[in-house]
């Protein structure tokens, strides 16, 4: 590695995602032969950011990510704060040069994740990176499910149907952390977990939502105001405030295809704690993905001899599957974590190929759209919405 040019990385952020990419930018290198070596070079925060330099192996801290971002040995800029700041960070980072990674969903607006596609155009043409981290992508499960999707091995695609449930704001004493707070947040279920299963469901598909119908929910409506915060979790205190984001977000969509899909994003689904599921029936076939069960492929061949047919389960560890042969042999499982070292080597490449990296910031647009088009059709008896 000494021998490679260095990426110095600077990480504006540094709470559950920035924990999850750090891990990735520690990782990669020492497992992919990237064509430049990431450095963990600074991570800023307003507070805390001493403690996670530390904790997380980063040079250095910092507490004003301006000073960071204008400072000329800072290659990468890699923004995993709230919604609410990362179209200010991003566009400031770009117009200066940096090449940008941010973590979804894009932004909290429309009319803010245009203005980023905007400013990473302008800046592709000078030769900067932008991309975002929709990593579910790049688990080695849904990359094989996409390829094969285009090697037409499910026919012609007739349904979709995509799914995250999570629990954990089941108990009505969990406090009113940012994620329930639309300011910060843009919106709940919907952006938080939504955004996940509408990228998951163009990528592996390869088609694109046009229009939506939608209805949205908050089923709690007051919380303990977040007394104190450590990591990932938080404590509550006696005072209470309003939740001002969805909790269930409920929708159907048509692609450009014209086929239909049906979508559920819930954080009250008592008893899943991250069950993110995408499954696609074709005329020759099916697959569904399920995060659970992140190292497999459920496939079922309607072509095969009627009495052997029924799904099977691909353990997708294969050397020859995406990204496996630069880990373990076979059957020794990845985590969660890997995807963020496969983002991590995705983007070096993306940089040192001056190649333009996936999801960009366009693609983040054309999400966000799908989202205000999910609103604002629950907005309005859940009429169906053009995006």
């Amino acid at each position: 590695m000494p021998d490679k040019p260095r990426l110095n990385v600077a990480m504006i952020g540094h709470g559950f995602m920035g924990a999850a990419h750090s891990q990735g930018w520690r990782v990669a290198p020492r497992f992919f032969d990237l064509g430049a070596t990431p450095v963990m070079q600074v991570v800023v925060g307003r507070t805390g950011a001493d403690a996670s330099a530390e904790k997380w192996g980063w040079n250095e801290s910092a507490a004003d990510w301006r000073e960071v971002i204008a400072r000329d040995d800072i290659d990468i800029v890699d923004i995993v704060t709230p919604g609410d700041s990362h179209a200010e960070i991003a566009i400031a980072a770009l117009e200066a040069g940096k090449h940008v990674l941010c973590e979804k969903p894009l932004a909290n607006t429309v009319e803010e994740a245009s203005a980023m596609a905007d400013a990473a155009a302008k800046a592709a043409r000078n030769g900067v990176i932008s991309m975002l981290g929709h990593t579910y992508r790049r688990l080695p499960a849904t990359t094989f499910a996409r390829d094969l999707v285009a090697a037409g091995k499910l026919g012609d695609i007739y349904q979709v149907r995509a799914s995250y449930l999570q629990d954990w704001l089941t108990d009505p004493e969990t406090p009113l952390a940012w994620r329930l707070q639309k300011d910060l947040a843009g919106s709940g279920a919907l952006g938080d977990i939504g955004a996940h299963i509408i990228d998951l469901s163009q990528f592996i598909t390869g088609m694109r939502l046009t229009s939506v119908s939608g209805t949205m929910e908050t089923i709690i409506h007051e919380r303990p105001l977040l007394e104190s915060s450590t990591g990932l979790g938080g404590k509550g205190g006696t005072e209470k405030g309003q939740v001002t984001v969805d909790d269930v977000a409920l929708f159907t969509g048509r692609y450009d295809s014209g086929v239909l899909g049906i979508f559920e994003a819930t954080r009250f689904a008592t008893g899943r704690k991250n069950a993110l599921r995408v499954e696609v029936s074709g005329s020759k076939g099916a697959l569904a993905f399920d995060l659970e069960d992140l190292n497999s492929l459920e496939f079922y061949d309607s072509t095969a001899d009627a009495a052997v047919r029924g799904f099977t389960k691909i353990l997708v560890t294969e050397p020859e599957h995406p990204y496996i042969a630069n880990w373990w042999p076979a059957g020794h499982m990845l985590g969660y974590e890997h995807a963020f070292s496969h983002q991590a080597k995705d983007f070096v490449d993306a940089v040192t190929t001056a190649t333009p990296a996936t999801p960009s910031f366009a693609d983040g647009l054309q999400v966000q759209r799908v989202l205000a088009a999910v609103e604002a059709s629950a907005g309005n008896s859940s009429a169906w919405t053009e995006i």
